[in-house]
């Protein structure tokens, strides 16, 4: 029996090869998404603060559909309900990648980021209990603080110019991963109101004919699954479910592994998964997301507005959970994460670096205003808590981007030796090094993995 010591966690250190093209790629489209995430954002806040903001709210509430179906809905709800599901298809497949391909396959280095996320979670949620409980407030809004935004987050990183290594970037996109599944859990158990079972069995047939065209029969037409996947998602909308849980759940039924023939080798270049995800990703986050933003940020900010969201129990606990609780479960849980397993610090890196990703995971853009919609039938709470999260949401991003800028200088220098490639055979320098020098932490990685 060995008796060498264990090869210890590295926080923040550099991601696999293999990994890090799926991590440039991925962040790439979300960084431009981000981008337009926050001009859409931006266009909603001077559009229903201009003289024309009964415009927007004609638009916004106008509705359309098929009653007989259950679908004649307002556009700010196909916005929530029908574009977002693109969102959270395209988060099923990269939870199911990051579980069987990604760094969460492997327990040591899952172990990291899913308790920073679990604590970034649980803590704001806890500030939202604890101010509400202080000020006679509405509990129903306990979850929206705890969600993390990586478009808005991306977008923040592109406007400011930072130089953030991979390992960090890494690091932020598994803690949204997580983060994406704990939203989709409790919008599913804590936000379903009441069931419509025979609606809800046709969804799951539909489900179990999709998993058998695609993994048995091996379909891969658009033109089937396209409208198997409506006809999932008008069950789900119709059964209670939130219908974006019909998109997470065709995501994660996608094959992530390319087929293999019978002497092992595979027989396709990309798996299904991939494929798909590289069609919809850019859709989700050019289209999808930056449109339900347009409709779902539009808030007054009018002194008297504003000063009634300071002053508002459910508004106070949204700002101080996104902000301080975010701050204080990420940090905290990767801390402690660190403290008691055998994980440790990147030796390029330092802790205040933590910091910097624990305020920008305090952005929780998008499906805090999702969980808002869906826990407040009061429309002045709900609007209150609209310009919460915005308030919120703003105050991590400024703080995050002033605290990045001080320590881009020692960014841009790791990124720099990141990305050198002297000899130009298309593979960075530093995944050549023999293990034990500067950045040979992740050496040899690409031997194993590709």
């Amino acid at each position: 029996m060995s008796n060498a010591p264990k090869e210890r966690t590295s926080l923040f250190g550099l991601p696999s090869f293999q990994e890090r093209r799926f991590l440039l790629e991925a962040l790439r489209t979300e960084t431009v998404g981000g981008m337009l995430l926050l001009a859409a954002a931006v266009v909603a806040l001077v559009w229903a603060n201009s003289p024309w903001g009964n415009l927007y709210e004609t638009v916004r509430d106008f509705h359309f559909g098929i009653p007989s179906l259950h679908l004649d809905l307002s556009v700010g709800h196909w916005a929530s309900d029908g574009l977002l599901t693109i969102f959270f298809f395209v988060a099923g497949i990269e939870l199911k990648r990051e579980l069987l391909l990604g760094e969460l396959r492997r327990p040591a280095a899952a172990a990291l980021p899913v308790v920073a996320a679990v604590c970034g979670m649980v803590v704001p949620a806890l500030f939202y209990v604890a101010v509400n409980a202080a000020g006679g407030g509405q509990m129903d809004g306990w979850a929206i603080p705890m969600a993390t935004d990586i478009a808005f987050a991306l977008g923040v990183l592109a406007v400011i110019g930072t130089n953030l290594p991979s390992g960090i970037r890494a690091f932020l996109l598994t803690l949204a991963i997580v983060d994406d599944l704990g939203a989709i859990l409790v919008i599913a158990v804590f936000y379903t109101s009441s069931l419509n079972l025979p609606a809800l069995a046709g969804a799951l047939a539909g489900l179990v004919v999709f998993w058998f065209l695609h993994h048995k029969l091996r379909v891969r037409g658009w033109y089937v699954y396209v409208p198997l996947g409506i006809v999932i998602w008008a069950l789900m909308h119709a059964s209670g479910v939130h219908a974006t849980i019909a998109g997470v759940a065709m995501g994660m039924l996608l094959r992530v592994i390319p087929a293999k023939g019978s002497a092992g080798w595979p027989t396709e270049k990309e798996s299904p998964a991939e494929r798909i995800e590289h069609l919809v990703r850019p859709l989700s986050a050019g289209f999808a997301v930056p449109v339900f933003a347009l409709f779902a940020a539009g808030v007054s900010v009018s002194g008297d507005a504003l000063g009634d969201t300071f002053r508002q129990p459910e508004a106070l606990g949204v700002m101080l959970g996104l902000f301080a609780g975010k701050l204080l479960g990420v940090f905290g849980g990767t801390y402690l994460a660190a403290r008691f397993t055998r994980a440790q610090l990147s030796e390029d890196l330092e802790w205040a670096d933590v910091v910097g990703v624990a305020l920008l995971s305090g952005i929780g853009f998008t499906v805090s205003l999702l969980v808002g919609e869906l826990a407040f039938a009061d429309a002045e709470v709900a609007e209150q808590v609209k310009a919460a999260v915005l308030i919120g949401s703003l105050a991590a991003a400024l703080a995050a981007a002033i605290f990045l800028k001080v320590r881009d200088g020692r960014y841009k220098r790791l990124w720099e030796e990141e990305n050198r490639d002297e000899d130009h055979d298309g593979i960075p320098d530093v995944y050549e090094r023999p293990r034990g020098t500067s950045g040979g932490e992740a050496a040899g990685r690409i031997n194993r993995e590709g």
